[in-house]
């Protein structure tokens, strides 16, 4: 989750400070999501859907599906509306608007695959296993304590 995070970061055109003022949380819990020490905890994942609200939280959490819920524009500054052929806002006097469209949405659609989980990272898990080597343990001694307090010592047989 945590290169998720990062991917949305890097979407955002953020970095780490940044981010982290962004989504009213500290520098360091963010840092410690980064670098392996803490997992991301369900307040981190709602303040980047506060933040965010067409993020896709099955992608964020489970890493399934597209990085948004819609085609929109993933950018931070929703109140301004990107300026299309459908709204009328630029004429150049061209007559080729469905050239226009048509590469609107090959650039949303480079830019959801670009988003997918495909793309995400495999987080890689590496085992460590030690060897020690130790000298042979042998008994020396076993006491049995019984209820009376009382006890009997144990002796093995000397080797031969």
């Amino acid at each position: 989750m945590k290169d998720r995070i990062k991917q949305i970061m890097d979407s955002q055109q953020m970095s780490q400070q940044s981010f982290a003022a962004f989504l009213d949380i500290s520098p360091a819990t963010l840092s410690s999501i980064f670098t392996g020490r803490t997992k991301p905890t369900l307040s981190t994942v709602e303040a980047i859907k506060m933040k965010i609200p067409n993020i896709n939280t099955d992608w964020l959490m489970f890493g399934s599906g597209n990085m948004y819920s819609d085609s929109k524009d993933h950018n931070l500054d929703t109140a301004s509306p990107t300026p299309g052929v459908e709204t009328g806002m630029l004429d150049f006097g061209f007559d080729d608007s469905a050239n226009v469209a048509e590469d609107l949405k090959t650039e949303t659609t480079r830019a959801i695959e670009n988003n997918s989980v495909r793309n995400t990272p495999r987080e890689t898990v590496k085992t460590e296993v030690k060897f020690v080597d130790r000298p042979q343990r042998h008994v020396v001694e076993i006491k049995v304590y019984y209820d009376d307090f009382t006890y009997e010592s144990f002796y093995p047989a000397p080797k031969k």
